[in-house]
């Protein structure tokens, strides 16, 4: 048995780092007895040529980690995301293969919880607005009155490492926040602060909406036009998940109509795969209504990249891969 436990170890030790992450991983692995590679130059062609040579991978999005890509990578055992979500990896048909799928979201969630609540406040008050007035010459006091958070209802959607921070944040400002998870039990228990619910009691008493899921098959889409005007009250919207949760026109729509009274986006469904690029169509009417809007706070994929978030997803990753062995 030890000799086979040996075997596994060994392994396991030739890794490659698809995309560009903090050198932390990297140090902490080759201090660990890994070997690292890190082309630079690489084609699509070139990786899929070289990995069968590879025991792990780490990746972030610069292609998709699919079921040809993964039959290519014939002594693979691990691929680490590095990252939270999971979307451009075939996680189903990687574990059928045996092979472990790791990723950290408990790296970056402190930093989307605050991004998705400066977001909001920056929203409410009017800063940005004030901001570029003011850089202007312009001193406008009553036009830029804010909103108070306080005494709002906040629904979370989704309760994983994101939705949780973004909870223990906003709980300090006195809002009543509620709390919808398909999928997770029991957490009331856990943080008194929040109140597990259905989706209908976040249709009847949301004021502040704030997604925290996946990409799934299941979520794609998950925002349009009839999910808006379930919602009994105007509210204001956060989206630091995913960009194709949302429909774009059914938000723009809501918008118009007043039932959306804000947005706050990081995430857009134009985005690329990778998302380094950003594809909306010049004409996408739509996406330059949300330009034009003052009722919109937008940032580019950047919810759960700080310094701090990098390091900490380099940490955690990092423990992760040499727990494997």
């Amino acid at each position: 048995m030890l000799q086979i436990q040996v075997i596994e170890a060994i392994a396991m030790k030739k890794v490659l780092f698809i995309d560009e992450v903090h050198p932390a991983l990297m140090d902490q692995l080759l201090a660990a007895g890994f070997s690292c590679d890190f082309p630079t130059d690489w084609t699509l062609q070139d990786y899929l040529l070289n990995l069968p040579q590879y025991q792990g991978v780490v990746i972030r999005s610069k292609f998709k980690f699919d079921k040809p890509v993964i039959d290519r990578a014939l002594q693979l055992k691990f691929i680490a995301r590095f990252g939270a979500g999971m979307e451009n990896i075939d996680v189903d048909y990687a574990q059928s293969k045996g092979i472990k799928c790791l990723h950290a979201p408990e790296g970056n969630k402190d930093a989307v919880g605050e991004h998705a609540l400066g977001m909001l406040l920056a929203l409410m008050n009017n800063l940005c607005r004030a901001d570029r007035e003011v850089r202007k010459g312009i001193w406008k006091r009553e036009p830029n009155r804010g909103v108070e958070l306080s005494g709002k209802v906040v629904g979370i959607i989704g309760f994983g490492n994101m939705g949780t921070a973004f909870a223990q944040k906003i709980s300090g400002f006195g809002c009543e926040v509620l709390v919808y998870d398909k999928y997770k039990k029991g957490f009331g228990q856990q943080f008194s602060s929040v109140k597990k619910v259905e989706m209908d009691t976040l249709f009847e008493k949301a004021e502040v909406v704030s997604l925290h899921l996946p990409l799934t098959a299941e979520t794609k889409a998950l925002v349009d036009m009839t999910w808006i005007e379930k919602f009994r009250k105007s509210f204001y919207f956060i989206n630091t998940a995913r960009g194709p949760i949302v429909k774009t026109d059914a938000l723009v729509k809501g918008l118009k109509s007043g039932k959306v009274v804000g947005a706050c986006l990081d995430v857009s469904e134009f985005e690329s795969t990778s998302f380094e690029q950003f594809n909306a169509p010049s004409d996408e009417a739509a996406y330059q209504y949300l330009l034009s809007s003052d009722r919109v706070v937008l940032s580019p994929h950047i919810a759960g990249w700080t310094h701090e978030s990098n390091l900490k997803m380099a940490n955690a990753l990092a423990q992760k891969i040499i727990a494997l062995t």
